[in-house]
């Protein structure tokens, strides 16, 4: 089938107005040679959790959204996945990543290399509503840019045992 002036005008249109709602960028970090954008590396430092959660085309905390994560032992490789945002610091979202596997049943193996997971339960941003855990030892920095979708917001309760126990 092939494209009408009006169903391209229409696309414009959405592009438009979706670029529109999205918040006045930082800085742009430098990119690598792939094209993405330089990862400074996770976040060490102390901020103050925030749930402002609302799906209106913005990345709030609170939200799970779909982004490209990096690996933990090299930056420059990594995988489109859920992370659960907490905060921001300096124009960068402050993200948790989600797992659909159950880390349950090798938590001994997973305490040995200090990684801490917690159930959240199962919702809309897995298409197949697997149960989920988020990763509680290694917090993410994700730009606002990068964000490829919002998946779903994570209710208040859930937020706030997860960030009770980070």
């Amino acid at each position: 089938m092939r494209p009408t002036i009006g169903s391209m005008a229409r696309a414009v249109a959405a592009a438009v107005r979706s670029s529109s709602r999205r918040r006045p960028s930082s800085p742009r970090p430098e990119r690598s040679a792939q094209g993405r954008r330089r990862y400074p590396g996770d976040f060490t430092g102390s901020f103050t959790p925030r749930y402002a959660a609302k799906l209106d085309g913005r990345a709030d905390p609170g939200e799970i959204l779909w982004t490209w994560v990096p690996y933990e032992d090299d930056f420059t490789q990594g995988k489109d996945r859920p992370v659960l945002a907490v905060g921001e610091a300096k124009g960068w979202l402050l993200c948790l990543m989600l797992s659909s596997k159950d880390h349950d049943r090798d938590a001994a193996d997973e305490a040995r290399w200090g990684r801490r997971w917690m159930d959240v339960g199962a919702g809309p941003w897995d298409k197949k509503r697997r149960p989920s855990e988020v990763r509680l030892d290694r917090i993410i920095r994700i730009h606002p840019d990068d964000v490829r979708r919002e998946g779903a917001v994570l209710d208040r309760k859930t937020f706030d045992k997860v960030i009770g126990s980070l």
